[in-house]
């Protein structure tokens, strides 16, 4: 009987080619994967323009003036009055407002104003994406601020 060397693992060139393929594939899919705002995101962007909005209401009352949240759509930016932070939203995260056309006797279209009371404007400032929506909802009597989650259209 001959016990001869038999063909039992891979050659370096076989490992190779699988590695090449395997990298090949993951290549291709990547840029398939989704990289959306997930719900949970969404809602920590809610929570943060929740955490600006109450930021200046309670500038405005340590102040005793009135302190102004502006609100950009197009840059999709909303910017504290009172510190001027800034949060950037991500392109796919639908953002619009309902605002006061007028308040305290001045156009404010564009922005939430709190007044040195700490009565507000009022509004609500929708952010969304496919399935989901929260709403931000500013109390024009008490100034107070709320995150609701609703349903998406």
């Amino acid at each position: 009987m001959r016990i001869g060397r038999e063909d039992g693992g891979f050659t370096l060139l076989e490992i190779v080619c699988v590695l090449a393929i395997v990298a090949l594939i993951a290549a291709i899919a990547y840029p398939a994967i989704p990289r959306a705002t997930s719900r949970p995101l969404l809602e920590a962007y809610a929570l943060k323009a929740a955490g600006l909005l109450k930021e200046d209401r309670n500038a405005a009352l340590r102040r005793g003036a009135m302190v102004a949240t502006q609100l950009n759509a197009d840059a999709r930016t909303i910017r504290s009055g009172a510190s001027g932070r800034v949060l950037r939203l991500p392109q796919d995260v639908g953002f619009r407002a309902v605002l006061a056309r007028q308040c305290g006797g001045s156009s404010a279209g564009t922005s939430v104003a709190f007044l040195p009371s700490g009565m507000s404007c009022g509004g609500t400032i929708f952010l969304s994406r496919p399935g989901t929506m929260f709403e931000v909802r500013i109390t024009w009597l008490t100034g107070g601020i709320e995150v609701v989650q609703s349903d998406a259209l």
